[in-house]
C-alpha cells in the first residue's frame, strides 16, 4: 500500500526507500499511463540525487510501449521546457526539489507542461484501481 502522505499539493514526495521506491513509482506511472497521459511522447528526466537513476529506470519500465523522450539529468525548468517545446503528451521528472537528500519524488505534467498536483494524481490512481 502506498503511504498517502507522499501525495503533496504540488507533487509526489517522500523518504527513499521507506515511503517512495521503485515499486511505488512503477505503480504511480503505470496508472497515469492508462488514465492521464494521452497519445504522444512522454518526456522523462531526473535530478542529481543518489536515488534518482533507479527511480528514473522505474519510470521507463512503467511507460514500456510508449514513445519516451529521455532528457536524463536535468533541472526542473529544462524539464518543463522540453515537454512544452516538443509538444509532448506530458512528462515525469524524478525529483524532490528542495527536500533533503534522503527524499525523492515525482513532478508530473500534462501537455504544455501543465502540472498535475499530488492530490489529483492520487485520485487518478484510485480510479485506476477501482
Amino acid at each position: 500500500m502506498i503511504n498517502p502522505s507522499i501525495y503533496r499539493a504540488y507533487d509526489i514526495r517522500g523518504k527513499y526507500p521507506a515511503e517512495i521506491d521503485e515499486d511505488v513509482v512503477r505503480h504511480i506511472v503505470s496508472s497515469l499511463n492508462v488514465r492521464f497521459f494521452k497519445k504522444g511522447p512522454i518526456v522523462i528526466a531526473h535530478d542529481a540525487r543518489n536515488s534518482s537513476p533507479a527511480l528514473y529506470k522505474a519510470v521507463i519500465e512503467a511507460l514500456r510501449g510508449r514513445e519516451i523522450m529521455k532528457v536524463g539529468p536535468s533541472t526542473s525548468p529544462m524539464f518543463y521546457f522540453s515537454v512544452a517545446a516538443n509538444k509532448a503528451a506530458g512528462g515525469v521528472m524524478v525529483t524532490a526539489s528542495h527536500s533533503p537528500s534522503e527524499w525523492n519524488g515525482l513532478k508530473i505534467v500534462g501537455p504544455k507542461a501543465v502540472p498535475l498536483n499530488g492530490f489529483d494524481t492520487k485520485k487518478i490512481i484510485e480510479e485506476n484501481e477501482g
